[in-house]
């Protein structure tokens, strides 16, 4: 059985000042702290290009797990700013950092905050299907290349950051069904538009947010024959404090359910939601968690993940 066995991360030490920000963009304290929930964002060094992100998570994940470049048979990079004008893609780059054999297969996925539970689905089918042992799942999203730092809407809530997933067997979580949508009428509502900037309707992207995303999780418990009472834990894309706790009172559960550790970094797009798995991977009290990221596309998937080993 192929899953989850380990994750590492990696966020820039240098951050931005929401607070710093207030006067400019007409914010108060309590906006701040209780609505987008993002304190300050974490910001890439200029030099730094996505592969160089995902080579700083994998010394991360080395850190705190035997393994070796010559094990990894397969690489999925999951990123909608690649390096350069992305070609070639940016698993080929990670490639020749890492170090990897010739026989390892290395392919980008296009997907935003969608994208890590989408990645899961297909590398895991993927090494199933090939009879692969050993996988690697990359999330990087450096928003920073794209924001208009004077645009509220956006640079007030996404930080850079990457993780990688180690996959495998003898996995210390399995994954159940996934359920996934799109929506492709509203893909204007988070768009880089003719000016290279990221523009995003907060409005329409909240409310397509709670609309959609608390039926597609009761839809996923559906079909993994599993209830909203059975679960210790929902690990929710953090696009903001406001939306998370929405969500969670759209569910019923506690909010203390749904946690938000993105305050001190921001939203990380396709690595919002592994970045907080590694924070609750080793709580021995979490064996059943829900795993759910929606946003730019518009599109969303949710899948349930169960302890199998420490």
């Amino acid at each position: 059985m192929i899953g989850i066995k380990a994750i590492g991360t990696y966020l820039p030490e240098a951050r931005t000042s929401n607070f710093d920000r207030m006067n400019k963009f007409v914010m108060t304290e309590s906006f701040v702290e209780h609505k987008i929930g993002f304190k300050e964002v974490a910001i890439k060094s200029p030099e730094h290009e996505t592969s160089d992100l995902c080579f700083r998570a994998w010394e991360d994940l080395k850190k705190n797990h035997s393994i070796s470049s010559d094990d990894i048979d397969c690489v999925v990079v999951c990123t909608q700013n690649p390096d350069g004008k992305g070609l070639p893609h940016t698993s080929a780059i990670l490639h020749e950092k890492l170090s990897l054999q010739l026989n390892c297969a290395a392919f980008d996925i296009s997907l935003g905050c969608s994208g890590y539970v989408y990645g899961l689905s297909i590398i895991k089918s993927f090494m199933k299907e090939n009879n692969l042992k050993c996988g690697l799942l990359f999330t990087a999203d450096p928003y920073s290349k794209v924001i208009n730092q004077d645009d509220k809407k956006t640079a007030t809530l996404f930080g850079d950051g990457a993780t990688v997933t180690l996959l495998g067997e003898k996995p210390v979580f399995e994954c159940g069904k996934f359920v996934f949508g799109s929506d492709g009428c509203k893909k204007e509502g988070i768009i880089v538009k003719e000016d290279g900037k990221l523009h995003m309707n907060g409005r329409a992207v909240f409310t397509f947010t709670v609309r959609v995303v608390p039926d597609n999780i009761k839809d996923m418990l559906k079909k993994n024959q599993a209830t909203i009472e059975s679960v210790d834990c929902f690990i929710l894309h953090q696009g903001s404090l406001h939306i998370v706790n929405s969500i969670a009172d759209s569910l019923g559960v506690s909010r203390e359910l749904c946690p938000f550790h993105s305050a001190e970094y921001g939203n990380t797009v396709s690595s919002s939601v592994p970045m907080v798995l590694s924070r609750e991977f080793d709580k021995e009290e979490i064996k059943v968690a829900v795993l759910s990221g929606f946003g730019v596309g518009l599109s969303w998937a949710s899948t349930i993940i169960y302890r199998k080993h420490s």
